[in-house]
């Protein structure tokens, strides 16, 4: 059949395709700007029909009817990343977090849990049938095979981006359009702190390395740390602005990658529209799934692999809370074990985790004795490498919980660091 014409047969619209969900559902969404706002919003409309009905996410960005505190018991968010809305709405019972290390959180959600519909985002159709999934590519396309519903929005304003995005209108069962904005996220202006913590990375890391970098200040910072360097390469989980701007400037060009060479890997893009402009059929960039990117194996295979990620807290012995304030849950444990991990795999590489040494106006100390109850390990003192904050490197890896304290309170603000000596002496840490 002509593929403009089977477009035709599987086009319906927003309502129809919501009228496809029933009570005691799972609906598994595309992840942060390539989630389908248009679906998600119409949703709302069942709300007096529908019970028990389960999305399962990942960095829902925009505010939706369906999450808010009137719909606990219709709707509820499972999500393997908390976003604001996620952490307003979590003391209301309609949102769960999914523990999880990216590049094993669609297998094994597929393998123990059963996804009835999948919605995501793509490109118009190309003249052979092909669409692009553009902004995300995470776990996407595993849903996709595995779903036994599929639903894609197409929205033309989403760029056509290269590697495993390809989707076929022979393998979904019915798209729908909505051409809106693209969710944007600008870039945050690193202080004074960061800017310091982003000197000492850059110094850590040679020509010839290949990077993967968050968002946020500290990664910003580092990126415009790094304008003096050559020939770095990118293997990311996320591709962010402060990556155009390296390579607009000619220092990433993965010439010296020893996989992927040439090509900056990644499997997802969250920015401004600077970003979006610029993986639009850029040949440079590939995106894999996040079972391929994030596998630490293959992060390893990379030469000089310098994984960089930021911290909520680190005790004196190097344990890492990146995903929680005590109790309280904040955002999620995402790749930063997978290329932490991985980087330590690679010859050459570098696991680094920074942070600010303190947080609230420098009122508390992030580098803490020991992490307050309830808080979560994102990453064991076994697995430490470096933490880095605006007052020094501390390099953790094969040493002593003796030389660790000490390392760790020398990177700790100097109006903490007696008290923070006081309770190791206490707690008889060291």
């Amino acid at each position: 059949m002509d593929v403009k014409e089977l477009y035709k047969r599987k086009l319906i619209s927003l309502e129809e395709a919501v009228r496809l969900v029933q009570s005691n559902q799972k609906i598994c969404t595309a992840m942060a700007a390539s989630e389908p706002a248009g679906l998600l919003t119409a949703l709302a409309g069942r709300k007096d029909e529908l019970e028990n009905v389960t999305i399962v996410s990942c960095l829902i960005m925009r505010d939706y009817e369906i999450f808010k505190p009137e719909m606990t018991g219709r709707f509820l968010n499972e999500t393997w990343f908390y976003g604001p809305g996620d952490r307003a709405n979590h003391v209301h019972g309609n949102v769960t977090y999914i523990p999880n290390n990216l590049h094993e959180a669609g297998k094994k959600k597929l393998a123990n849990d059963k996804i009835n519909i999948f919605w995501g985002t793509a490109t118009p159709m190309d003249k052979r049938g092909y669409f692009s999934l553009s902004l995300g590519l995470t776990y996407e396309k595993l849903m996709i095979e595995q779903a036994d519903l599929v639903v894609l929005e197409i929205n033309e304003n989403l760029p056509w981006t290269l590697g495993d995005t390809q989707v076929h209108i022979s393998e979904i069962d019915h798209v729908v359009e909505n051409t809106i904005p693209l969710v944007q996220l600008p870039p945050v202006e690193p202080g004074e702190e960061e800017l310091v913590i982003g000197q000492y990375i850059a110094e850590m890391i040679e020509d010839g390395a290949t990077l993967q970098l968050g968002i946020g200040g500290i990664p910003n910072a580092i990126a415009q740390s790094l304008m003096d360097k050559r020939d770095l390469g990118v293997h990311t989980e996320m591709f962010t602005d402060g990556m155009v701007d390296l390579f607009n400037a000619g220092v990433i060009t993965g010439r010296r990658k020893t996989i992927w060479k040439g090509k900056m890997v990644g499997t997802f893009a969250l920015g401004t529209q600077k970003l979006y402009d610029f993986i639009d059929t850029n040949l440079a960039v590939e995106f894999q799934q996040g079972y391929v990117v994030n596998d630490p194996c293959v992060v390893g295979q990379n030469h000089k692999m310098v994984s960089i990620n930021t911290a909520l807290q680190v005790d004196l012995t190097g344990q890492v809370c990146s995903e929680a304030i005590g109790n309280r849950h904040y955002s999620g444990t995402g790749g930063q074990a997978d290329t932490h991990r991985g980087a330590q795999r690679s010859p050459g590489g570098k696991g680094i985790i920074a942070l600010r040494s303190t947080a609230k106006a420098g009122k508390i100390s992030t580098i803490v004795a020991q992490l307050p109850a309830g808080a979560k390990v994102t990453l064991g003192r076994n697995d430490i490498d470096y933490i880095v904050t605006e007052y020094g490197v501390a390099h953790l890896k094969g040493r002593s919980v003796r030389d660790r304290v000490q390392a760790m309170i020398n990177i700790a603000h100097p109006d903490f660091r007696a008290e923070l000596r006081e309770e190791a002496n206490r707690l008889q840490i060291w």
